[in-house]
């Protein structure tokens, strides 16, 4: 495990302290946890821009159609098995 040492400004030191305190967790464990949630919304954010850019382009949006008419012929074939 890595060292980080950053500041932060009073107001928020004092409401990691406090929080911490009525979670009963130390304060490093309560930033990482903030840390990962954060990040892990970053990425979903992103996930959500590149999704809404394919949908804006056409050539991905052919292919898709293209891919989606084929799962179609073949779930219409499989049920009539």
């Amino acid at each position: 495990m890595g060292t980080f040492t950053s500041s932060l400004p009073q107001d928020l030191l004092e409401k990691l302290n406090s929080e911490a305190k009525k979670l009963g967790v130390p304060k490093n464990r309560l930033i990482e946890m903030a840390l990962r949630i954060y990040l892990d919304q970053l990425n979903r954010a992103e996930y959500a821009r590149s999704y809404s850019k394919a949908g804006r382009d056409e050539e991905v949006m052919a292919i898709a159609e293209e891919g989606m008419a084929t799962y179609l012929e073949d779930l219409e074939n499989s049920l009539e098995k």
